[in-house]
C-alpha cells in the first residue's frame, strides 16, 4: 500500500466516506438553510458555489487535513519561490512570474527573472502596436490584416481558446487563424483565400524543431515565397522561440524572435510571448488585463487559507470523487458561447499534467490520478450528453460556469441562458422521485396502467454533484482568472497524488515510433520490427496510397 493511503488523513476520509456515501443532497440542504453561505467563496468578482456536493462540514475538514498532510501549502510556496519542482526535468515551474503584476521580485536560481519578463512584454507591446497601427508593413507595403499562429499543444490550445473567449474585443479589420494539425487539410484550408501581402505568420516553437510545427511553417513559407519571393519572409514571419540559430536559418530576422524560458511549461506558455497572437488581435492592453486576472487568482491561491482557497477547494472535491467515490470522469460546462473552447483547453491542462501512473519516487501508484475531462457549451450540451448525467449509469462530477452579463444583451437571451445554468444544477442535485413522478402523472389525468409504464422512465435519482462558478462578464481579466484557477487546481491535485504535474513523457513514445514509420510509409525501408497489426496496416495504407496516385 502506498504512503498516501497509509496516512491518518486518508484513512479518516475512507472511514468517513463509508458513513456519508449514501446521503442525499436534498436532505443536506433541508437540514442546513445556511449551506450556500457556508460552502461558497469569492475572488475578485468571481464566485464559487460548491454547496451542491456530496459532502458535509466534516468532509471538508477532513479533506483540508489531507491537503495539510500532503504539504499542499508548502508545495505552493516552493512553486512561488522558483524552486525546481519539476523534478524529472530539473526545472522551476514559474509561469506565475509571467503574470506577476506586483513589484515583488521573483527568483529562479538566484536571479530575479522579472526584468527579462518585462523586457519581453515591452517587445510584444512595441511590435503589436506597430502591426495594429499600420506601422509594420508587409513586403509590398500593405498593412497586416490576418495573423496566422503556427504551433501545436500549448503553443496553440491556450491561444485559440483565449482569442475565442475575447472575440468581442477583436477588430473587424484584423483576424486570427491557426495551423496546428500536421494534416495538410488544416494548412490548405487555413491558407485558402488569404492574401499573402497582408498575412503575418507567427511560428511558435521553443526549440524550433517541433515536427508538426516546423513542417507547417516550412509549407507556409513555400506558399509565401511562391507568391512574393524569398525576400518577403522577414516581413511576414516572426518567431516565438529560444533557438536563435534555427530561427535565422529559417529566414526570420532574430530582432523579431520573441523569447521565453525553460521554466515555462508548454501548457502554461500562453502567458509568455506564445500569447503574441492575443496581443496582436485584441491589443496588448487586453493581454495585460488577462495577466492581471491570472495574477489576482495567483494571489488568492498564494495567500488564502485552505478552507477559503478556491483552487484548493475544487482540487479537494475532485480528489473526493476520484479516489473515494471512484469516479473517473469530470465535465466542464461553460454557459457562454465565447467560452466554448475552454473545456478543450482544460483537457491539456489537466490530463497532460495529471495523467500519470507513477509517483515522484518512481513507484507505480495504487490509487487513481487525474480524471478524463470533457465538456461543451451550454445549452448545446443539454441536448447531447446531459441525458447521461441525469439518468445514465455513469457517475460524473461537473463544473458549471455561468456568466451574469453578456456583451450582446438581446431581449431575453441571457435570461433564458442563465435560467438553464441555474436549473440544471438544481435538477441534478434534487432529481425527481418516483412518488413525485406518479403524483404528477396522476394530476395530468393518466390512468394507472399509463402511470406504471411511464413512472420509471421519468424518475431522476438526483444527488449528482456540481460546482457553480459565476463570472460577472467574459473579459480579459475574468478569462485570466478562470485559466489560473484551473491551473492551480490541477497542481494541488498533483501534490496530493504525489506526482509530477509538469512533465509529459507520455507523449514521447508514439512520436518516436512515428519517426521510425515515416521511411517505411515512403517505401524507403522494409516493414519490419512491428507487431502483425501494425505491419498489416502499414502495408494496406501503402497499397491504398499507390492506388490513389
Amino acid at each position: 500500500m502506498s504512503g498516501l493511503k497509509k496516512t491518518d488523513a486518508w484513512i479518516a476520509l475512507q472511514k468517513h466516506f463509508e458513513e456519508v456515501k449514501d446521503l442525499h443532497m436534498r436532505d443536506l440542504f433541508a437540514a442546513d438553510p445556511d449551506r450556500f453561505e457556508k460552502f461558497s467563496t469569492r475572488c475578485s468578482g468571481m464566485m464559487l458555489d460548491y454547496s451542491k456536493n456530496r459532502m458535509t462540514d466534516q468532509t471538508m475538514s477532513l479533506l483540508g487535513n489531507l491537503a495539510r498532510t500532503c504539504g499542499v501549502e508548502e508545495a505552493r510556496d516552493h512553486m512561488f519561490a522558483g524552486d525546481h519542482i519539476n523534478a524529472s526535468e530539473d526545472r522551476a515551474v514559474f509561469h506565475v512570474a509571467l503574470r506577476n503584476r506586483s513589484n515583488r521580485p521573483m527568483h529562479v536560481d538566484g536571479q530575479d527573472v522579472m526584468p527579462d519578463v518585462r523586457s519581453v512584454l515591452d517587445q510584444m507591446r512595441n511590435f503589436s502596436e506597430d502591426v495594429r497601427e499600420g506601422r509594420w508593413l508587409g513586403a509590398t507595403g500593405k498593412s497586416i490584416r490576418t495573423i496566422v499562429n503556427i504551433g501545436i499543444g500549448g503553443s496553440d490550445l491556450g491561444v485559440i481558446m483565449a482569442l475565442q473567449s475575447l472575440r468581442f474585443y477583436q477588430r473587424d479589420d484584423l483576424s486570427p487563424r491557426f495551423i496546428s494539425n500536421v494534416d495538410s487539410s488544416h494548412l490548405v484550408a487555413t491558407l485558402k483565400g488569404l492574401d499573402p501581402e497582408t498575412t503575418l505568420f507567427i511560428v511558435s516553437s521553443k526549440s524550433f524543431t517541433t515536427q508538426e510545427t516546423m513542417l507547417n511553417a516550412k509549407s507556409a513559407r513555400s506558399w509565401l515565397v511562391k507568391q512574393l519571393g524569398a525576400q518577403a519572409i522577414e516581413k511576414h514571419f516572426v518567431a516565438v522561440s529560444t533557438n536563435e540559430a534555427e530561427v535565422k536559418n529559417f529566414g526570420i530576422n532574430p530582432d523579431y524572435m520573441f523569447p521565453f524560458w525553460d521554466w515555462v511549461g508548454g501548457r502554461y506558455s500562453v502567458w509568455s510571448a506564445i500569447g503574441l497572437a492575443i496581443a496582436l488581435i485584441v491589443g496588448m492592453d487586453r493581454f495585460e488585463e488577462m495577466l492581471e486576472g491570472a495574477h489576482a487568482m495567483d494571489e488568492h491561491f498564494r495567500t488564502s487559507p485552505i478552507e477559503h482557497n478556491m483552487p484548493i477547494v475544487m482540487a479537494l472535491l475532485g480528489v473526493w470523487y476520484t479516489n473515494f467515490f471512484g469516479w473517473s470522469t469530470h465535465a466542464v460546462l461553460p454557459y457562454d458561447q465565447y467560452l466554448s473552447r475552454f473545456p478543450q483547453y482544460l483537457q491539456q491542462v489537466d490530463m497532460e499534467s495529471n495523467g500519470k501512473r507513477v509517483g515522484l519516487d518512481g513507484q507505480v501508484l495504487d490509487y487513481t490520478t487525474g480524471p478524463m475531462v470533457f465538456g461543451h457549451a451550454g445549452t448545446n450540451a443539454q441536448h447531447s450528453f446531459f441525458q447521461l448525467f441525469h439518468q445514465g449509469t455513469w457517475d460524473v462530477s461537473m463544473d458549471f460556469i455561468g456568466v451574469a452579463n453578456n456583451h450582446h444583451p438581446l431581449r431575453q437571451h441571457q435570461t433564458i441562458l442563465l435560467s438553464h445554468f441555474l436549473a440544471q444544477t438544481e435538477a441534478l442535485m434534487r432529481g425527481k422521485s418516483e412518488d413525485e413522478v406518479r403524483a404528477e402523472l396522476k394530476a395530468q389525468g393518466l390512468v394507472q396502467d399509463e402511470i406504471d409504464q411511464l413512472a420509471p422512465h421519468k424518475t431522476f435519482p438526483g444527488n449528482k454533484p456540481t460546482n457553480s462558478l459565476v463570472l460577472p462578464l467574459v473579459t480579459p481579466f475574468t478569462v485570466g482568472q478562470l485559466m489560473a484557477l484551473y491551473e492551480h487546481k490541477t497542481f494541488v491535485q498533483g501534490v496530493i497524488w504525489n506526482i509530477n504535474s509538469f512533465d509529459q513523457w507520455g507523449v514521447e513514445l508514439g512520436k518516436d515510433l512515428a519517426k521510425q514509420i515515416i521511411p517505411q510509409l515512403r517505401g524507403e525501408e522494409h516493414v519490419t520490427n512491428h507487431d502483425s497489426s501494425t505491419k498489416g496496416l502499414l502495408k494496406y495504407v501503402r497499397r491504398l496510397k499507390k492506388e490513389f496516385i
